[in-house]
């Protein structure tokens, strides 16, 4: 019996680790980046950390948008205010998986999982009420118009319907 409980216990621990475990929603650039990155890697590379950095390094010269902002942070870039990456590359090394990578470099900082790629949002077909306020305040702000007197979330969406005939086009 007492062994049953046991058991239980370990499992329901487990199951609760599992939960909080990092996604790759949660840190999409951090994950889309090392994946990216670590693909381009040959074994023997993978097994340095010196060499994975100094191929980071590279990378980074040729990265765009918020992979660019990526390496910034993560000290890949010759502007870098900081550099961790060896807490990039040393877990890269030991051949842990992506999502530990992103978990560690998380933990030293937080930014990095900020980091989000733009979302192209179809106005025509979304259900506006789906979307959160901040992709509300994306479209608004793409169309270069404000909300000044929005509070809540319905009041943006009021504001996007009113505005919509200007900006959106119904193709016959």
């Amino acid at each position: 019996m007492n062994k049953l409980i046991l058991i239980g216990f370990f499992l329901s621990v487990i199951a609760i680790f599992e939960s909080y475990a990092l996604k790759s929603s949660d840190c999409e650039v951090c994950f889309a980046v090392i994946e990216k990155f670590a693909a381009g890697l040959t074994s023997n590379e993978k097994k340095d950390s010196k060499v994975i950095e100094d191929k980071f390094r590279t990378f980074c010269k040729t990265a765009k948008g918020k992979d660019h902002r990526f390496c910034y942070y993560l000290g890949g870039l010759e502007e870098s205010a900081t550099g961790i990456l060896s807490e990039m590359a040393k877990p890269l090394s030991w051949s842990l998986p992506f999502d530990k990578v992103c978990e560690k470099l998380k933990k030293k900082d937080n930014q990095i999982c900020d980091l989000r790629y733009e979302k192209s949002i179809d106005v025509k077909t979304v259900d506006l009420k789906k979307l959160k306020v901040r992709d509300l305040k994306k479209i608004l702000s793409d169309w270069e118009e404000t909300c000044e007197d929005c509070i809540e979330k319905g009041d943006f969406i009021k504001r996007i319907e009113v505005l919509k005939p200007k900006y959106v086009r119904e193709d016959l």
